[in-house]
This record gives structure tokens, sequence and C-alpha cells, in this order.
């Protein structure tokens, strides 16, 4: 598979990709479990009939004994062998509690506090069903991340007037259900086909915890955990993601809260933005995606490259992009209805070469 994309052969030996992203190399190579397999083998004590409160704290507790085996893994202290338990794991943990936020449902920041086990539908609009759009062995992300096994969801809590994937995220296509076990097999088998990686998109996967999680328990085989997502979640999804996910790829759009609610209609978007990235950087490896846009150079892309200097510049690798082209919506807003000049792409690249980022391009 690898050979179908030259520089993706040599992508995991390049330096910056060596300095920043060693846990998720080693998870590529089967020198290291990744984290779901670690939270699978960590027996958890909790009362499913517990209120959420008692739930949380069953959660800290487990979540000290995951850093721990971890730590003691990373190590060579401890194997990748025995990543199993017989007793209920913090993996299950994790999925009980993310089962009790859908019922009054904040996942993401949008908060909507629907029932979704009740059929009630949010903003996502993806209730209680897991839909896909599609799945494949992507050869088009970045070179370390490629092949990447790309899973399409179907559902976003974002409204990008320029989204290029909007039949999927604004429901345009039906999508597909499964199931858990029928997901999880499907990642085992592109795993063994020669994916890096399992790559969980859409849409956003964010409203598609509750089903990630419950494949992850049925995997057999060791696969690096990407979430490939606009990073619009809350703490409490932050916290149930530590000890998942080996690497975000995010995608930091804005570089203020007046651009979000007005191209995908948002609310307090680079706060939270910021928050998650801090988080999600502290907990795992990291890609910040940020997409040029044409005309919002000044507004969006030197303030999104500047916050990232100053508070994660050695923690993440910044994939600069120009590929920007109207979808959608983009009619409708004029500085945004056409393609990035050349001009604005160069000024985000030496702004990002100025102010010390490890970026690609």
């Amino acid at each position: 598979m690898e050979y179908l994309r030259p520089d993706s052969v040599s992508a995991l030996d390049m330096p910056a990709v060596r300095k920043l992203f060693p846990r998720y190399i080693k998870i590529v190579r089967g020198q290291l479990p990744a984290f779901f397999r670690i939270s699978k083998g960590i027996k958890a004590e909790f009362d499913e009939r517990a209120d959420i409160g008692a739930l949380w704290e069953a959660h800290g507790r487990s979540m000290k004994v995951f850093n721990e085996a971890r730590r003691r893994t990373d190590a060579g202290e401890a194997g990748p062998e025995g990543l199993e338990t017989d007793g209920r794991s913090l993996l299950d943990l994790k999925l009980l509690l993310v089962k009790r936020i859908m019922e009054s449902c904040q996942l993401c920041e949008r908060r909507c506090g629907v029932n979704r086990w009740a059929g009630e539908l949010g903003v996502c609009r993806v209730g209680a069903r897991c839909l896909i759009s599609t799945e494949f062995i992507h050869m088009g992300e970045e070179p370390y991340i490629t092949p990447s096994h790309t899973v399409f969801f179907m559902g976003c809590p974002f409204k990008c007037q320029f989204c290029q994937n909007w039949t999927i995220s604004q429901w345009y296509e039906e999508g597909t259900r499964t199931d858990a076990k029928t997901l999880a097999g499907i990642i085992d088998a592109r795993r063994r086909e020669g994916a890096r990686n399992v790559n969980f998109v859409g849409g956003e996967p964010t409203p598609q915890l509750f089903w990630i999680i419950e494949a992850l328990k049925y995997c057999r085989e060791n696969v690096a955990v990407v979430w490939n997502s606009n990073m619009y979640m809350t703490e409490k999804t932050m916290d149930i993601l530590n000890g998942i996910v080996d690497m975000y790829l995010s995608d930091f759009k804005y570089g203020n809260d007046g651009c979000a609610l007005r191209l995908s209609k948002v609310k307090g978007y680079f706060g939270v933005s910021s928050r998650n990235h801090l988080i999600g950087s502290a907990h795992a490896e990291m890609t910040v995606r940020h997409l040029v846009l044409p005309g919002h150079v000044e507004c969006c892309t030197k303030p999104v490259l500047k916050w990232i200097a100053e508070n994660i510049r050695d923690r993440c690798l910044v994939n600069l992009m120009d590929q920007y082209y109207p979808c959608w919506r983009a009619h409708l807003y004029p500085e945004i209805n056409r393609r990035l000049m050349p001009a604005e792409f160069e000024e985000a690249v030496g702004f990002a070469t100025q102010s010390g980022l490890n970026f690609i391009r």
C-alpha cells in the first residue's frame, strides 16, 4: 500500500515527524500499543446504576492507573501483551459515560441537551444511530498519516458555508447504518491491509463517539487512533478521548469568534478551540491543519498561527493548506467566493516561518 505514495514511505523518518510523533511511529511499527488497547487492559470498578458524578470519580481513579500503565509501557517496563481484562475496563467506563451524556447531549459545545436515545436530534442530526458515508484507505492525507483508514461519519455540529464535504456534513446523503462489531471488523481488516491508522472524520466524529468506543472494544488489531476533528468538543468529551486518541488531526479554522459565527454558525469558537488544542496536545500527539481562506489572512490565519506559536509550538506539526475552493454556499459570501491567491498563501507561509512553527505545506 505504502508504495502507491512514494513520499509516505520515508515520512516516518523525517526529522520533524520523528521529533514530534515518536509514539505514533512506534504504534505504526508495532512497537507500542495504541492508547485504546491500554485502556482495554485496565480494570475499572464502577456501578452502572451510579449517578454520573460517581462515574466521573471512578473515571478519574482509572485514568491514574492508565497514566502509570502508559508510563511503564512507554519506558519498556511492560510489554503490549496481556492488554485485556476479564472484568469491565476503562474503555467500558468511558462508553457508559458517553451513553449517559447522550441522554441530554453535551458532547460538543453546542450543548443541545437532547435525549438522543429517545430519537431526539440536535444540530448534528445524528441521534441514536451510527451512520457512515464511506470508508477506505486514504492515500491523500499527510505523508506520515498515509495510508490511512479513513472513516467518514455522517453529520456535523458546524454549518461551514464552504464545506467541501457538505453532502456528508449537511445530510444531502442518507448514509449507511452500521454497528460496532461490523465497524471493528472493518478497522481490523484495513489495518491488516496496510493502513497505518484508523482516521475518524466526517462531517465530525464527535457525535459518533459512542459507536467509535464500542467498536474499539471489539478491535483485535493494534492500530493508532487519529481524531480528525473541528475540536469543538466539551471538556468532558476531551476527558473521555484521553486514553483513546493517539493523534489529534485538528482543523483550526478561525482566529476570532466573528468569522466563526458568520461562516460556520458557531458561537465562542476561538476560546473552545484553543482550550481543546491545549488539552489535546498535553494528552496525545497533534497535527494542526489550517486552511487559509481567501480574504482571511489577517483576521484568521495570522491569529491562529500566532496562538499556536505562543502556546503549543513544540507539541504539534502545522499543515498550512492552500487548497480552498468555493463549495456549497460560498457564493453567498463574496470574499470567499474565489480561489486563494498565491500571494495570500505566501504571506501565510512567511508568517509561519517568522513565528518559528514546525509546519508543512
